[in-house]
Parts: structure tokens; sequence; C-alpha cells
């Protein structure tokens, strides 16, 4: 069995205003197969910037409240919402609550995505 707690993984800080904790996947705590699965904390005012990939990919919201975009539809979303995003459809996540907002995603196949570097380094806001 393999076995990991969320909160024992430290995670990303990442600029745009969120911490990424990847529990599965190339540079999870966990190496998958397949997917991988990532666990987000976005900050009051917060966001994952716009970016697109190859990969598919769902979030959900397990607390808080936002605004997530998908191919230029924007849509608030809560605590029990799911958005699928198909491959290549450029997608964000604002945080638009006074709390925290917590997320969880799921894309495939997996791979490192490029977003965070390009964040990291102030290419992408």
């Amino acid at each position: 069995m393999n076995k990991v707690n969320i909160f024992d993984i430290e995670g990303m800080e990442l600029p745009a205003g969120r911490r990424t904790r990847v529990m599965l996947g190339e540079n999870g705590a966990i190496n998958g197969e397949y997917f991988c699965q990532g666990y987000v904390v976005i900050y009051p005012n917060g966001s994952v910037p716009e970016h697109e990939h190859e990969a598919v990919e769902s979030y959900t919201v397990l607390q808080g409240a936002g605004v997530m975009t998908v191919d230029g539809e924007a849509q608030p979303v809560k605590a029990g919402d799911m958005v699928y995003v198909e491959s290549g459809k450029p997608h964000s996540l604002r945080n638009t609550g006074d709390g925290d907002l917590h997320m969880m995603f799921v894309y495939a196949p997996k791979m490192i995505v490029d977003h965070w570097a390009k964040e990291s380094s102030g290419a992408l806001k």
C-alpha cells in the first residue's frame, strides 16, 4: 500500500497566491503511472493563472468560492463543484472569497506541467 497525508507534503508556494501539493505524479509524493493528482490552497485574491496544456484535467472545489474560467467562459464555483477541462483549453481559477479556497486537481496523462515553472519565473501571472 502506498499512503501519503496531504499535509505532510510541503509542496510549493507559487507567486499568484497559492500552495500546491502534488500527491501523485512524476513530481509527487508517490509516482503513479497514468495520472497526476494534487491539492491546492488558493489564498484570498490568489489564483491559478490562465494556462493550457495537452492533458485533460478536473478541478474539484472542496472549500471556499471562486471563479473558474475555461476557454473564455467564466462561472462561479463553490464547495462541491467539479469542472472538467478538455485538452488544449485555456483555464484559470481565482479565489473570490474571504477565506482560503481548497481544491483538488487531477490530470492525465501524467506529466510535469510547465505552467508552474513559468509562474515561478514571473512569465505567467
